[in-house]
């Protein structure tokens, strides 16, 4: 009897092992293929200087309207002073601002989704934004510890129709499945949150709960449906390649640079017109706020050829 029990553990054992890599393949199987299309990965810029110089003025005042952001910033009650200072700081910016939580704050403002699961709850927050949208054809989605220059995002997507499916950001790869980091912060079009509520519906290639044995990153999952939809991760750079959107903090890429690039630290850490940074303590964005929005040198002109105006009554910096 001992004999027989123990060759059934061994059987329970070597069954959900297994279970386990069958699992695995099935995941990694979803994320990897995509019925019908081919992609072929490429670098996402923006207009260039020369571009605009060939526009009337007219023409870039129209641009500059038609570019309006709606802000998904995905929060929980943890996250509670990261939230207050990103509701205090850069996301006045956004055209619209929506915070999401997992449960209600007495504190502040939010639209509470009642769900502690991150993937779940993201699916909710991007289909209350697409019911919600109005007129606004771009959407970001960011955590509380995530800080944006909107004004940086809107100048990238200048000049691309929101009609078509756009996913940007910084990207990265698991597997054969290129995905765009959360932390980095996440675009996505209006014609991509279209085809993302529709694809939610099909519980097989987009399940709402993940059916491995492990936990699924929300970042992943959301790559894998979009490709199942046609639409590709795309890496956001300016002209010279360096990347807009970054999931580690200024110091921390500083730090990197100084290591890797004493010679020439500023030029090799950032690009001029960076999106975002990852990883920020309140206190680093109340900083990055003040040198990106506050502070300035008398008599100092960019030549910028576009201006983006402030949200109507926003109180923004």
């Amino acid at each position: 009897m001992m004999y027989e029990g123990s060759s059934f553990m061994k059987g329970m054992i070597l069954g959900g092992i297994f279970c386990l890599v069958v699992s695995f393949f099935e995941t990694f199987n979803s994320g990897t293929h995509s019925e019908g299309h081919e992609h072929l990965h490429h670098h996402l810029k923006p207009v260039s200087k020369d571009e605009l110089e060939k526009l009337s003025e007219s023409q870039m005042s129209d641009w500059t309207l038609q570019v309006r952001v709606y802000c998904l910033i995905m929060v929980t009650p943890k996250l509670l002073v990261h939230w207050a200072t990103a509701n205090d700081t850069w996301s006045k910016h956004c055209d619209k601002s929506v915070f999401y939580t997992s449960e209600s704050s007495k504190v502040l403002e939010a639209v509470d989704l009642q769900e502690q699961d991150e993937w779940a709850r993201l699916r909710k927050a991007i289909r209350h934004a697409y019911e919600n949208a109005g007129d606004l054809r771009w959407f970001f989605v960011a955590r509380p510890t995530t800080f944006a220059i909107i004004e940086n995002l809107k100048y990238l997507v200048l000049d691309k129709d929101p009609s078509q499916p756009f996913y940007i950001g910084h990207t990265e790869k698991s597997g054969e499945l290129d995905y765009v980091e959360y932390d980095s912060g996440i675009v996505l079009s209006y014609e991509t949150m279209r085809r993302l509520i529709e694809i939610f519906k099909d519980v097989d290639r987009c399940p709402e709960r993940g059916n491995a044995l492990w936990k699924t990153p929300e970042e992943t999952q959301l790559a894998t449906c979009l490709k199942y939809s046609g639409v590709f991760a795309e890496n956001g750079e300016d002209a010279q390649g360096k990347g807009l959107f970054n999931k580690k903090s200024v110091s921390s890429l500083i730090s990197d640079s100084m290591g890797q690039n004493p010679a020439d630290v500023v030029e090799a850490c950032c690009s001029d017109m960076a999106i975002t940074f990852g990883g920020m303590s309140q206190s680093q964005i109340q900083v990055l706020m003040y040198g990106v929005y506050r502070l300035r040198p008398y008599g100092h002109d960019f030549h910028d050829s576009l201006t983006f105006l402030p949200p109507k009554d926003s109180d923004n910096d």
